[in-house]
């Protein structure tokens, strides 16, 4: 029963961050799932975040920056096989380091004297980066979040939700061609679903409070938080 209050937990709060901000699922249920039935990741939370990620943009569809989705997914393509290459050829505590200060120190310019913008050149970048993040570290929300931390809540989360929908149909995709999703897998995950549209649905007051001028703030504190969990991650494991 404990267990279960825990992924109960883990699940809602996630699915309240990432729907209040745009990103951050990951970050905060992964671990502890991982932690506390291993058979949960990734199969059954990829399945949940890829509903997530199809309720919100269909709740704020009308402010996806759809051009902006699409360059992201063009540098996804190849960012995906170089985080398989990194998987294969790299220490994944290594890479964890690697790529956590990579975000601490992007982060760090944003807030002094680098304005990012989501341009065609820095969103294809960001995608690769994202790819490669997310296939490796299963945290790739900070590099396109980064991107638009300037733009209103709503553009945001709308965004980011169209990449993570179509990056999870395509990774669920190449998942099932390769016989790695199994009817259990089905199973967890719709138990898992009613925790994760309770979160989703409390995620929508929230959203109005950071949208009063502070959504760029909590974006910038879940890109923070990545990177020191991925940092953490590596150095504890070496």
């Amino acid at each position: 029963m404990p267990t279960t209050l825990l992924v109960a937990g883990a699940v809602l709060l996630g699915a309240l961050v990432q729907g209040a901000i745009g990103y951050g699922m990951n970050l905060l249920a992964a671990p502890l799932l991982a932690l506390l039935d291993p058979a949960l990741v990734p199969v059954p939370l990829l399945l949940v975040v890829t509903v997530h990620s199809t309720l919100a943009m269909v709740r704020e569809h009308t402010d996806t920056d759809w051009r902006g989705v699409g360059w992201a997914m063009l540098g996804r393509i190849p960012g995906v096989g170089l985080g398989v290459l990194a998987v294969a050829m790299l220490p994944q505590r290594l890479f964890a380091v690697v790529v956590g200060a990579a975000v601490l120190v992007c982060l760090g310019l944003s807030v002094t004297t680098w304005r990012p913008r989501p341009a065609p050149t820095p969103l294809v970048l960001a995608g690769t980066a994202s790819g490669a993040m997310g296939t490796a570290a299963s945290i790739g929300g900070p590099p396109i979040a980064l991107l638009y931390q300037h733009e209103p809540g709503p553009r945001i989360r709308s965004t980011l939700a169209a990449c993570f929908a179509i990056g999870s149909v395509l990774s669920a995709a190449g998942l099932a061609a390769g016989g790695q999703i199994e009817s259990r897998h089905l199973l967890l995950a719709a138990g898992l679903l009613p925790f994760l549209v309770l979160g989703f649905l409390l995620s929508g007051p929230v959203r109005g409070l950071l949208d009063g001028g502070r959504i760029r703030g909590a974006v910038l504190v879940v890109a923070a938080a990545s990177s020191v969990a991925l940092i953490v991650r590596g150095a504890v494991a070496m």
